[in-house]
C-alpha cells in the first residue's frame, strides 16, 4: 500500500503543477479578451477592422484548456461539484467508501468512455492537421489533442483518489487531510 500511496503522491504532484500553470491561462485569457474588445470597439470607432480570427480563437482555446486541465486539479483538491447533502456529514471512512466506489464505477469508466469516443475525432484531426475554417484562424488539431491528454490526467487523478480512499479504509491515514496544500 505504501508504494501505491507514493504513486498517488506523484500523480497529485503532477496535477497540482498542471493546475497551477492552467490558472495563469485564466489571466492571459482575460487579457486577450480585453484587448479583443478594445480592438473591436476601437476599430468600429475609427472604421477599420483591428481584430483577427486568430486572437478570438486563441481566447476560446485558452478557455478550453482551462476547462480541460483544471478538471484533474479540481478533483485533486476535492473541490469538484457534488451533491453535498449527505457526503459532508459522513466520516472519513464513509467519504472514502463513496470516493472509492464512485471512482471505480463512475469516474474511471467515464474517462475510458471519453477516450473511446474521442479517439476517432482526435486521430482524424491529427491525421489531416486540421486548421480553422476561418481566414487567419489557428490549427484545430492541438486543442483537440488536449481532450485525451486532459482525460488522461483526470484518469490518473481518479486513480490517486481510489488509492487514497483504499488507504483510508485500510487504516493508512486519511485521504481528506491536507488536500489543499
Amino acid at each position: 500500500m505504501h508504494a501505491l500511496l507514493r504513486l498517488a503522491d506523484v500523480i497529485d504532484w503532477i496535477n497540482e503543477r498542471v493546475g497551477r500553470v492552467a490558472m495563469w491561462l485564466v489571466l492571459v485569457m482575460i487579457l486577450v479578451g480585453f484587448f479583443n474588445a478594445v480592438l473591436r470597439y476601437g476599430g468600429r470607432w475609427i472604421g477599420i477592422n483591428l481584430t483577427s480570427n486568430m486572437s478570438v480563437e486563441a481566447q476560446w482555446y485558452m478557455f478550453s484548456l482551462v476547462f480541460l486541465l483544471m478538471a484533474a486539479y479540481t478533483l485533486r483538491r476535492d473541490q469538484h461539484v457534488r451533491v453535498d447533502v449527505l457526503y459532508g456529514r459522513l466520516s472519513d471512512r464513509g467519504r472514502a467508501w463513496v470516493n472509492l466506489l464512485g471512482g471505480i464505477f463512475f469516474l474511471l469508466p467515464f474517462c475510458a468512455l471519453i477516450f473511446y469516443v474521442s479517439y476517432p475525432f482526435v486521430a482524424s484531426s491529427l491525421r489531416i492537421r486540421e486548421m480553422s475554417p476561418d481566414p487567419g484562424g489557428l490549427p484545430r488539431w492541438p486543442i483537440k489533442l488536449m481532450i485525451p491528454i486532459a482525460f488522461g490526467l483526470l484518469t490518473l487523478q481518479g486513480l490517486s483518489m481510489v488509492i487514497r480512499s483504499a488507504g483510508t479504509l485500510a487504516g493508512h491515514g486519511s485521504a481528506f487531510r491536507d488536500r489543499n496544500s
